[in-house]
């Protein structure tokens, strides 16, 4: 791997002063974690990190319909590296639901850095999250199915997206009849991630009789077996898939296949947008580490590789790229940590919800559409910058680039996040939370690039309160980038109170380029503390 990563043997947590700074900046009480993200810092580094290249480029999944006896098993054959990965990192599921809190979670996923293997987990403790807060009492064996999920012996999936639908979950056309405390379901999900690993899969149905929509859908839990000890389902098969390899992603049928039911029916479509919640703050996350992983390279390279006489690093053109690069790493980290401190205020309610918990969904949209335009950014700008080797396959940086151009995609493209960020807008007022939280960050900074957010805020709000809704949905992806934006600026001034002026500055370079809509100024290349990364 030293041949072909810089990266490659680097601390990954001790080497990212800006994780480092979020944490402090909203979880100090978090430093008594620094041993273990230090640790597992080394880890995502050495171990982790030659893992992820043997699994994309050797070893991805493998579907094996039947066994030795002819018997149908529909089980994917892992190569022995990711199943050591995964019992080696399963155990960052755990601090949610023993007392440790999201944060350490996400920071710990964040680490991870690979879209395949921190969907495995991310999927897997999603229907941990289900169970724990919705069925603990009410499906046989829950206590036992979470303790198996969460130990790394069972792993779980959420197949919700079916062929006609795509992310309208309102057009799911899965049908559940009960049969006493079993219900049986029929039909297909299109894209199934964690098809033929799962053991357990949370899935949509439409109980027999309930009105259409997505209001009509209730959420089910799915074992792999059923009670004869059968298999339950078939995995029609594998997607050939261009980006992360790591997770197999299929087509599942379901043909009157035993499922129980979570919580209270009526409420089910309340349950999977939290459990969406949970993976799209995953998302984000898993944005910015790619775009991370990415400029980790970028830095070795720069600082090793002449051209014209100097290092890369000593050229004007090249510092200005690392300055993009590190304005999108602290800003975009800023704002999907931000997401997960007002998740992890608001997870245990339930519905109907308050204004808390609707503003955490609503930063959650911000987070989830804008990392994955800064990941898409920052993988390809790593690619540029190691000039032709960055366009090779048996070199990392390809690899990142690949991972990061799913982030814009599951979970939801920016097409739904527009519309969901518009109701919650318009249905939820969780604008207002928001303002309440944002303005006096700007007010306070109190610097001309804060004026002038504040302003493109109030602006941006305004109009789209006063549109119908057809116009409002037109604007609504712009206007979504634009305050995702706008709080990004607003929180590196924050995150400057108590880590440092360099956020100040990375605030005002922010504004200047993503706000503003200007060029980078010329006084960063003079500044190393900007972009040295």
């Amino acid at each position: 791997m030293e041949a072909i990563s810089y990266a490659f043997g680097t601390n990954h947590f001790d080497n990212d002063r800006d994780l480092q700074a979020v944490l402090l900046h909203y979880w100090p009480h978090y430093q008594d974690k620094w041993p273990e993200l230090s640790q597992f810092g080394q880890l995502a580094g050495t171990d982790i990190y030659e893992a992820i290249y043997h699994i994309d480029h050797h070893a991805p999944p493998v579907l094996v319909a039947h066994d030795l006896d002819g018997k149908r098993i529909d089980r994917v054959l892992l190569s022995p590296v990711e199943k050591k990965i995964l019992a080696d990192t399963s155990w960052i599921m755990e601090p949610p639901f023993h007392g440790s809190g999201w944060p350490y979670h996400y920071a710990l996923l964040y680490l991870l850095g690979d879209p395949g293997l921190g969907c495995i987990l991310t999927i897997t403790g999603q229907t941990v999250y289900a169970l724990y807060k919705y069925a603990h009492d009410t499906i046989p064996g829950a206590a036992e199915i979470r303790a198996a999920l969460l130990s790394g012996k069972a792993f779980g999936a959420t197949w919700m997206t079916e062929s006609q639908g795509g992310s309208d979950l309102g057009a799911n056309e899965t049908l559940a009849q009960p049969e006493g405390e079993i219900w049986h379901v029929t039909g297909d999900k299109y894209f199934a991630s964690g098809a033929g690993l799962s053991d357990y899969a949370l899935i949509t149905a439409r109980p027999q009789g309930h009105k259409s929509g997505a209001k009509g859908l209730a959420l089910f839990l799915v074992p792999r077996l059923n009670k004869q000890g059968q298999l339950n389902y078939h995995v029609r098969r594998l997607k050939d898939k261009s980006s992360t390899r790591g997770v197999p992603s299929g087509e599942v049928e379901l043909n009157h296949s035993e499922a129980y039911l979570v919580g209270q029916a009526e409420e089910g479509i309340y349950y999977t947008l939290e459990t969406l919640t949970v993976s799209r703050l995953a998302n984000a996350v898993i944005a910015m580490a790619t775009g991370k992983k990415a400029h980790l390279e970028v830095m070795a390279r720069v600082n090793s590789r002449y051209s014209f006489g100097r290092l890369l690093v000593d050229h004007p053109l090249i510092r200005r790229d690392l300055t993009d690069l590190a304005v999108r790493s602290a800003a975009g980290l800023a704002l999907t940590f931000y997401g997960v401190s007002k998740f992890d205020q608001a997870w245990g309610e339930k519905p109907p919800y308050t204004p808390a918990y609707h503003l955490a969904r609503f930063v959650t949209h911000l987070a989830k559409n804008r990392t994955a335009d800064h990941a898409a950014a920052m993988t390809a700008m790593a690619m540029e910058l190691f000039g032709g080797l960055g366009f090779l396959e048996e070199y990392g940086v390809a690899q990142w680039h690949r991972a990061a151009l799913i982030t814009p995609i599951w979970e939801g493209p920016s097409n739904i996040q527009a519309l969901d960020f518009l109701e919650s807008i318009q249905r939820h007022k969780a604008h207002h939370g928001l303002l309440d939280e944002i303005v006096p960050l700007l007010e306070q900074a109190h610097t001309p690039g804060a004026n002038r957010a504040l302003e493109v805020l109030h602006t941006t709000l305004r109009r789209l309160e006063s549109l119908q809704n057809r116009e409002a949905e037109w604007h609504a992806k712009q206007d979504l980038t634009t305050i995702a934006d706008v709080v990004q600026v607003a929180l590196l001034y924050d995150l400057a109170r108590d880590q440092g002026t360099r956020y100040a500055q990375l605030a005002e370079l922010y504004e200047t380029h993503f706000v503003e809509h200007q060029d980078y100024p010329y006084w960063a290349d003079a500044d190393p503390s900007i972009w040295e990364g």
